[in-house]
C-alpha cells in the first residue's frame, strides 16, 4: 500500500510550514492526496469530521478484479494532513454514502462482489472497519441517517423494484416496501451503468419530510421520480414524475413545513430552486417547477445542498460543478430564497464535488475529486472558515 502525500495549495506556490499560521491553516486550507501509483484511481463519496477535529473520508477505488468500485477510507488530522488510509479488502464493493455518524461510530452500505448482497459496515473514528453485516437484497443506491437507524434505497433486480427499507445499526431490516420500476430492461441498464461507472451517475436519494413521511428519489414506473410513501400502502402517497432518466430532481432538502430547497436537471440543463412548496400527496410533474437555470454548470451536474447558521442567520448553500471544472458554491437566504453570493473552489486541475458538511468551528468542508495532470483521479479536501463564508454570502 502506498502512502498518500498531502499537498497544501495556498497560492500558486507552496508555502513552507514555518511561514504559515497554524490557526489559519486549521480554519482554511486545501489538500490534494496524491499517490505514486499512477494507474490507481480514487474518488471520494462522503466525509465526516471526527471528534478530534480531523476528517474521515469514505471513498471508492478502481479494482482490477471487479467491474464494481472497491472501498477506500482516508483519515486526516484537523489541518487536513494525512494520518492513515485503508484500501479495504475486495469483498466490500460499490460503497455508497452517506458516511453516517452514530454514537462515535461510522456506518456505510456496500455490496458483496459475489451475489451482490447489501452489506452494512461499521467503522471506528480512525478509519478501520470493525464489523460488516450482510443484509441481503441487491444494489444499494442511497441511504439516510434517521436518528440512530437508517433508511436504505436499493434496486431489487429480481422483482424489478425500487425498495425503501428501515434498517437498524445491527443490520436488521424492520420494514420495507417495493415500487415497480416498470417492465423490461431499459431502466435496469441505467442502474447497471450507474453502479459500474460506465454511464451517468444518477442522483439517487432517500429521506424523510419534516412531517415524518418517507421519500425516495429514484426510478418508479419508468421515470426518475420523487416518490412519497408511508411504507404501508402498496402505492405511493404522492409522486413528482420525472422525464425517464432525462429530467428529475438532483437533490432535495426539506426546510420547514412543505417548503424545500431542491435542484433539478432537464436534458443536461440544471436548475437551482432554493425555495419551493411541494405537496407530498397526489401526482405532479417535474416540468411544473421552474428554478434558476445556470448555464455555467456542467451538464446534469452533481448538486449538494446544506443549511448553515452564520451568526444567527440561516443560509442555504448549494455545491455543484462548473463547465470550467471548478466547484461552485451558491448561497441563498433560507427564508425567501434570495441570492447572496457565490464562491469557486479549485484551479489548474479539474475539480468535481462529492460532499460538503458543516464543521465544528462553524465553517464548511467540501470533498471532491481532482485530476492530477488532467488524468489521475485523486481525492481533495477544502476547508472554509466561518469568517470566509460570511464574506462570501453577505
Amino acid at each position: 500500500m502506498n502512502k498518500l502525500i498531502p499537498i497544501t495549495i495556498l497560492t500558486l506556490l507552496f508555502s513552507c510550514a514555518k511561514d504559515t499560521d497554524p490557526a489559519t491553516d486549521q480554519s482554511d486550507f486545501t489538500r490534494i492526496y496524491d499517490n505514486n501509483r499512477f494507474d490507481a484511481s480514487y474518488y471520494p463519496i462522503d466525509l465526516k469530521q471526527t471528534q478530534d477535529g480531523g476528517f474521515l473520508i469514505l471513498g471508492g477505488r478502481k479494482l482490477d478484479s471487479s467491474p464494481f468500485s472497491g472501498t477506500y477510507l482516508l483519515k486526516t488530522d484537523q489541518y487536513g494532513a494525512f494520518v492513515s488510509e485503508l484500501e479495504v479488502a475486495e469483498n466490500i464493493v460499490a460503497p455508497i454514502g452517506p458516511l453516517s455518524d452514530i454514537n462515535n461510530k461510522y456506518y456505510f452500505f456496500s455490496m458483496t462482489p459475489v451475489g451482490l448482497q447489501t452489506q452494512l459496515n461499521e467503522v471506528d473514528p480512525n478509519g478501520t472497519i470493525t464489523k460488516t453485516t450482510v443484509l441481503g437484497g441487491s444494489y444499494p443506491t442511497a441511504a439516510y441517517n434517521d436518528n440512530g437507524s437508517f433508511l436504505l434505497l436499493r434496486y431489487d433486480n429480481f422483482n424489478k423494484e425500487s425498495v425503501i427499507a428501515k434498517v437498524t445499526t445491527a443490520g436488521s431490516v424492520t420494514q420495507s416496501k417495493g415500487f415497480t420500476i416498470g417492465a423490461g430492461d431499459g431502466v435496469e441498464e441505467k442502474f447497471i451503468s450507474h453502479f459500474i461507472r460506465t454511464g451517468r451517475k444518477l442522483p439517487f436519494q432517500v429521506g424523510k419530510t419534516l412531517s415524518g413521511q418517507f421519500f425516495f428519489n429514484g426510478f418508479y414506473n419508468y421515470n426518475f421520480s420523487l416518490v412519497f410513501t408511508d411504507l404501508a400502502a402498496s402505492t405511493p402517497t404522492g409522486v413528482v414524475i420525472g422525464q425517464q432518466e432525462d429530467g428529475g430532481f438532483s437533490s432535495i432538502l426539506p426546510l420547514e413545513g412543505n417548503r424545500y430547497a431542491t435542484s433539478r436537471f432537464n436534458f443536461g440543463d440544471n436548475y437551482l430552486i432554493p425555495n419551493t412548496t411541494m405537496i407530498s400527496s397526489g401526482i405532479s410533474s417535474i416540468v411544473d417547477l421552474e428554478g434558476n437555470n445556470l448555464p455555467e454548470l456542467s451538464a446534469n451536474s452533481t448538486v449538494k445542498i446544506l443549511t448553515v447558521n452564520l451568526n444567527g442567520r440561516v443560509i442555504i448553500i448549494y455545491g455543484t460543478n462548473t463547465r470550467s471544472n471548478q466547484i461552485a458554491l451558491y448561497g441563498y437566504e433560507k427564508t425567501n430564497g434570495k441570492f447572496l453570493g457565490s464562491r469557486y473552489l479549485g484551479y489548474s486541475n479539474p475539480f468535481e464535488i462529492s460532499a460538503m458538511i458543516s464543521t465544528l468551528d462553524g465553517g464548511l468542508a467540501v470533498s471532491g475529486t481532482t485530476y492530477v495532470a488532467g488524468r489521475f483521479p485523486r481525492i481533495c479536501l477544502f476547508k472554509i472558515s466561518k469568517n470566509e463564508l460570511i464574506k462570501s454570502f453577505k
